[in-house]
């Protein structure tokens, strides 16, 4: 399959460096087998391709980010993970029969909270989404929603009483999202949590979630259990859904007022050429 650039020259998440510094491990990456080595003597990993090519290797955030291609940036900053305070926590990773693409809309959307993450991200009858802003920045080329606002029963495990929380939403890449929340602990700050989605397949993904917190509470193991139970809720609905791959012609699916981040996200991934994990393809994935 020939890979546009838009996807071929990204960096994309396989792994945490943790697993790349001990055995080293196999695994896929946009329908090409790759095998991880641990550097010799404390230096960086080694990616290499089924065909014996080195791939480009970056240690950031904990996780090892390679590309097929060639780059034309560094991975995604965030500035957050600078900060000494913040618990910086690996999530492991979780596996979804699904479009890549599907998965980083669904981390977009607000209305499904009260229904798939019910008592914990949202609660009936707070089901409206109010109106929010939606951009592409040119300047830096993302899509971010901002004044984003809902009601959560608990929007982190630190809260303890239900508060309306505010959101800003980044999407720096087709396959990396992050998401600035009200943070329970520190008012004047945003919680982060990325999701970084490794694409096997056009149909087939693992994503790792990580997240940077004000939070100095919590154990380790809480704080891992709880954002992988919101995951594990959401692929539920991501294997449901139909088609597996991210439509992208007008009209195959009616958004509304509230899928205002989708559509734009929609249009900066045709304005790219993005192919890959959508139904634009000459030879669709079966569902």
């Amino acid at each position: 399959m020939t890979l546009e650039p838009a996807i071929r020259d990204d960096w994309y998440v396989v792994g945490a460096l943790g697993d790349a510094a001990g055995t080293g491990f196999r695994t896929r990456l946009l329908g090409t087998d790759i095998a991880v080595a641990p550097g010799q003597d404390g230096t960086a990993p080694t990616v290499h391709a089924a065909d014996g090519r080195a791939l480009p290797v970056r240690g950031l955030y904990g996780c090892l980010w390679t590309s097929l291609g060639e780059p034309g940036r560094e991975p995604p900053a965030i500035p957050e993970t600078e900060e000494p305070d913040r618990r910086h926590v690996l999530c492991g990773t979780v596996q979804v029969r699904a479009s890549g693409l599907r998965i980083v809309e669904n981390f977009l959307d607000m209305a499904h909270f009260p229904f798939v993450h019910t008592d914990i991200l949202g609660a009936e009858p707070h089901t409206e989404v109010l109106h929010y802003t939606t951009e592409i920045r040119r300047d830096v080329d993302e899509v971010w929603a901002t004044n984003c606002q809902f009601f959560q029963p608990q929007a982190a495990l630190s809260a303890t009483t239900g508060i309306m929380t505010q959101y800003q939403y980044r999407i720096a890449t087709p396959h990396v999202t992050m998401l600035y929340k009200t943070c329970p602990g520190a008012a004047n700050r945003w919680d982060v949590i990325c999701l970084f989605v490794q694409p096997l397949d056009p149909d087939r993904c693992r994503v790792h979630p990580v997240m940077f917190l004000i939070d100095d509470v919590s154990r380790l193991t809480d704080l891992v259990a709880f954002q992988q139970l919101i995951f594990l809720q959401d692929r539920i609905i991501l294997e449901n859904q139909r088609p597996i791959l991210l439509p992208l012609e007008p009209r195959a699916e009616i958004p509304t007022r509230a899928d205002s981040s989708s559509v734009a996200y929609r249009r900066w991934l045709k304005e790219k050429g993005v192919r890959y994990g959508t139904t634009v393809r000459s030879s669709p994935v079966p569902a």
